[in-house]
């Protein structure tokens, strides 16, 4: 057994014995490493914080590959206390937990760990968590192999792109459109941006709440029809919407 130090995101936990939890820490270079965490539920503990969902920060570990490891202490980098106070938030982050442990699982990216990261702290930071989510959203569907093609028609490779299909895989120009509705042209330069934008640079989300919701609902059918994951704090997303 080894002591690693190693950067991650609690997206998990479940109680052990007790007093006890395991938790599920999403690393910047081992993947989902699952530990136990003795005593951490006790109201003294020092490994209390370091234990809860969402906790971000640096764990020092008792490490065993492939068995569940110990969780020795660890050091917070941000409480996230903006967002623990708001139901709102907690609820997307909560989501975001459970998508990019789905998606890590099927793509063992080291690519998730980075975005969920950039999210979480843009969210903190008082940036629409709706609008956050959906860019995640669309940036992991090349990891779960059902990437839309955003960049040109997918039947011509035309430019003059009018709406989306599901179906195709993609956008539509005129030309190849058949009997596709037509989509706003802010609401198609938008998905383009989503799925390109960096998170980590993002410094404005000024969007009209008409078109933001809209992207949403392309992405959740989307999700909702292709991608196989099933998710619980999805639906309690959908019920606060």
């Amino acid at each position: 057994m080894e002591v690693i130090s190693v950067d991650g995101i609690v997206v998990s936990s479940m109680p052990f014995k007790e007093n006890s939890k395991i938790i599920n820490i999403l690393t910047k270079d081992k993947g989902i490493i699952g530990c136990v965490s003795k005593g951490c539920k006790k109201l003294k503990s020092p490994l209390r914080l370091v234990s809860e969902n969402f906790a971000y920060g640096t764990f020092h570990l008792y490490y065993k590959e492939d068995k569940l490891s110990t969780l020795i202490d660890g050091d917070i980098k941000n409480y996230l206390i903006n967002s623990k106070s708001d139901i709102n938030r907690i609820s997307y982050l909560s989501y975001l937990c459970e998508l990019s442990t789905n998606v890590f699982k099927e793509s063992e990216s080291d690519d998730i760990y980075p975005l969920l990261e950039s999210a979480i702290l843009k969210i903190e930071e008082g940036y629409d968590p709706k609008v956050i989510t959906n860019i995640v959203e669309l940036q992991y569907l090349k990891y779960i192999g059902i990437d839309l093609n955003l960049d040109e028609c997918v039947k011509c490779g035309s430019s003059k792109i009018v709406t989306l299909s599901m179906d195709k895989g993609g956008y539509i120009c005129g030309n190849c459109r058949t009997n596709e509705p037509l989509i706003d042209e802010k609401v198609l330069k938008l998905l383009r941006l989503y799925s390109y934008v960096d998170i980590s640079k993002i410094s404005n989300l000024d969007i009209d709440k008409n078109i933001r919701d809209h992207i949403n609902m392309i992405i959740s059918e989307y999700y909702d029809t292709y991608s196989g994951i099933t998710s619980k704090s999805k639906k309690f997303l959908k019920d606060l919407d």
